[in-house]
């Protein structure tokens, strides 16, 4: 019977409080390096800058085990980065940084192609993810920890013309977030 009172209890302060999922936006990233070792063996070093901001006005938020990378059409180009873990406040945002890097990364072997693709088109298009867990903060109750996901694209100029590197993307982007 205590069991089914703890949950009603929960279930009633998610239902008062209703906490929204955290949101994320891009600020920049860079590439300094995205070169083939040999025919399908990638080498790169990414850089990028998320602002992070937690919605709510009364739950605080635990984020841990925050894994960051990147990806090009669908492949991982990158390692994954550990982020360390932090709590945010109630409203409050923060800046979360990480360097990302690959080397003998396999790719497809159409990967070279489907670059050459991109620069003669005049751009190419990254997405940089970060997967963790969180945990809801009301009071002095804490959750279990949920799963998350962010999902932000970077369209950067790439053509013949564009410097070599890094390649910049300084326009803020919204990025989709799943619990």
């Amino acid at each position: 019977m205590a069991m089914i009172e703890e949950k009603a209890f929960i279930f009633l302060i998610w239902l008062t409080l209703h906490p929204a999922k955290p949101q994320f936006a891009l600020r920049e990233a860079d590439i300094y390096q995205l070169s083939l070792s040999g025919t399908h063996l990638l080498n790169s070093s990414i850089q990028f800058t998320l602002l992070s901001r937690n919605p709510n006005k009364k739950v605080g938020i635990y984020y841990d085990e925050l894994q960051a990378f990147a990806a090009y059409k669908g492949q991982q180009i990158t390692f994954y980065s550990f982020l360390p873990p932090f709590y945010q406040g109630h409203e409050e945002s923060n800046l979360l940084t990480t360097s990302l890097q690959g080397t003998g990364l396999p790719v497809a072997l159409s990967f070279g192609y489907e670059v050459e693709h991109d620069q003669t088109a005049g751009r190419i298009v990254l997405n940089l993810k970060v997967n963790g867990k969180l945990r809801w903060k009301v009071g002095t109750w804490v959750s279990g920890r949920y799963r998350f996901n962010v999902n932000c694209v970077s369209v950067m100029s790439f053509g013949p013309n564009a410097p070599t590197a890094p390649l910049s993307s300084n326009q803020a982007a919204q990025c989709s977030t799943a619990v």
